[in-house]
């Protein structure tokens, strides 16, 4: 297919090259160029705005940071008669809804298709696909879905629904990291070293490959962004409006948003996530 990225983040440059590399002929952009060039070396063609980028495609991928830039950025479009908008933006209930509504006004095939994984998944084509929309939509999307992803998790028909479970995923995934952050920091203050606690859990009930992977970096003190401290930021704040609209407790979700909150503004902002351990 005929696919444009709009956004060459960490994300979206990942998800570019495995679309390369599955043989679609891929068009990227992004607000800041420096960051969609390195993308030509790897076979795509890299558009000058947004309005380029789109002519002519058959599917579009946003992967862009928030709301606003997204509708933004698709305000300022044109898609093509037959192109497939997939949207993979962590952008939350709200944001879908709004994302909804322009594609309805503009006549829009659009599947509401955030992702799990971070940066290595991405690269590699392997990210969990959350999608929802018309059976349509979902069937000419394929073969960008089947590029980026390992597999597609359907969350229903209607655009939201997959946002609203990639909510519910990304507040296990960052309350994980925050307990991994506090136990390492609990084990060091009793005078432990904090790999025993890892040890301790591996091959058992309550192990997870997550703990292993963000634990080292806690250990070695070195956090290169996959899924950056503001990007959780972000998202919290999103989870934590779904969840006060919806009547669920917040209580545990403000508690890892305001440790993320901390580790932010004591400069590890563009850090890994795992830079939470600093907050304790």
């Amino acid at each position: 297919m005929r696919v444009t990225v709009l956004g060459t983040g960490t994300m979206g440059a990942g998800m570019a090259r495995s679309l390369l590399r599955e043989g679609h002929d891929v068009t990227v952009w992004n607000r800041t160029a420096a960051r969609a060039e390195p993308l030509a070396a790897d076979g795509a063609r890299v558009a000058a705005s947004a309005s380029d980028a789109v002519a002519g495609a058959e599917a579009v991928v946003t992967i862009l940071f928030d709301t606003v830039s997204v509708l933004e950025v698709m305000t300022e479009v044109s898609l093509p008669a037959g192109c497939v908008w997939v949207q993979a933006a962590t952008i939350g209930v709200d944001g879908t809804e709004r994302v909804a509504a322009l594609a309805g006004e503009r006549g829009w095939l659009l599947v509401d298709a955030p992702v799990l994984g971070t940066k290595a998944p991405a690269e590699q084509g392997a990210l969990v696909v959350l999608a929802a929309g018309e059976d349509a939509a979902l069937e000419a999307a394929r073969p960008v879905t089947d590029a980026i992803g390992s597999r597609v998790v359907r969350a229903g028909t209607r655009p939201g629904e997959a946002a609203r479970l990639k909510l519910v995923c990304n507040a296990w995934v960052a309350t994980l990291t925050a307990a991994v952050g506090q136990s390492v920091a609990l084990a060091e203050a009793l005078g432990l070293d904090p790999q025993l606690f890892l040890a301790a859990l591996e091959g058992g009930a309550v192990d997870t490959p997550y703990a292993h992977v963000k634990g080292a970096a806690m250990l070695a003190g070195d956090y290169p962004p996959s899924f950056a401290v503001d990007g959780v930021r972000k998202d919290l704040g999103l989870i934590r409006d779904a969840a006060r609209a919806s009547s669920t407790d917040d209580r545990l979700l403000t508690a890892v948003l305001d440790l993320f909150e901390q580790a932010s503004a004591s400069g590890h902002g563009a850090d890994d996530m795992a830079a939470v351990r600093t907050a304790f």
